[in-house]
C-alpha cells in the first residue's frame, strides 16, 4: 500500500505544500540558483535547469517507492518559496524519518518554518508512524538549529567529515525527536 506522499496537498495558513513536478522545474531553478538558499546544502548553486529537473525526479523517485517525500511550498502571488520534506523513510526496520527544508531568502525570519514543521512532524508521527524524527544540519547553520530546538529536537552529536560536496568534507549536527 503506497504512502500517497508523490500525490499529497497539505495547505498550513495560506501556504499550499504540495509534491514537486516537472512544471516546478523553472521555480526551482529559481530557488536553488541562490547560493544564500544553497549555502549549507549538499547542492552547489544550480546553473543549469536540467539540475532542478534531477532533483525534481529525485523527490518523485523517492515517493514513488515510499522511501520520502518532498514538498514545494508555495504562496499565492509569490510561487515557489522554498521546499520541505522527508529526504529519507525507513518504515521496516525503524520506523524513523528525516526531515529537511529550505526557504528562498526573501522568506527568512518570517516564522514559514515555524508554522510548517508541527504539520510535517504530525504527519510523519500519526499517519506514517514514525517513532523518530531526524535532521542533518550542516556545522554553522544556527538558524536550523533554533528552529529545531524550538520544535522540541534535541541535538544527539556531531558527525565529523560527514559529507562530501562543493569539493570539501562538511560535518554534521544529529537532531533527533521521538514520537510524544
Amino acid at each position: 500500500m503506497s504512502l500517497g506522499l508523490g500525490s499529497r496537498i497539505l495547505e498550513v495558513d495560506g501556504l499550499q505544500l504540495r509534491p514537486l513536478a516537472a512544471a516546478d522545474a523553472q521555480s526551482l531553478f529559481a530557488l536553488f540558483s541562490d547560493p544564500d538558499v544553497t549555502e549549507y546544502m549538499d547542492i552547489d548553486p544550480l546553473t543549469r535547469l536540467a539540475e532542478a529537473q534531477d532533483i525534481i525526479a529525485w523527490a518523485q523517485d523517492l515517493a514513488a517507492v515510499d522511501q520520502g517525500g518532498r514538498w514545494g511550498i508555495w504562496r499565492p502571488g509569490k510561487g515557489l518559496i522554498g521546499t520541505c520534506g522527508f529526504n529519507s523513510l525507513e518504515l521496516s526496520r525503524g520506523r524513523r524519518g528525516e526531515v529537511a527544508y529550505d526557504l528562498a531568502r526573501a522568506e527568512w525570519g518570517k516564522g514559514i518554518m515555524s508554522r510548517l514543521l508541527p504539520v510535517i512532524l504530525d504527519l510523519g508521527y500519526r499517519e506514517l508512524g514514525l517513532r523518530r524524527i531526524e535532521a542533518m544540519v550542516t556545522v554553522g547553520n544556527q538558524r536550523s538549529c533554533k528552529l529545531l530546538e524550538r520544535h522540541g529536537f534535541t541535538r544527539e552529536g556531531e558527525l565529523r567529515d560527514h559529507g562530501y560536496w562543493k569539493g570539501r568534507f562538511w560535518d554534521q549536527i544529529v537532531y533527533g525527536r521521538l514520537s510524544d
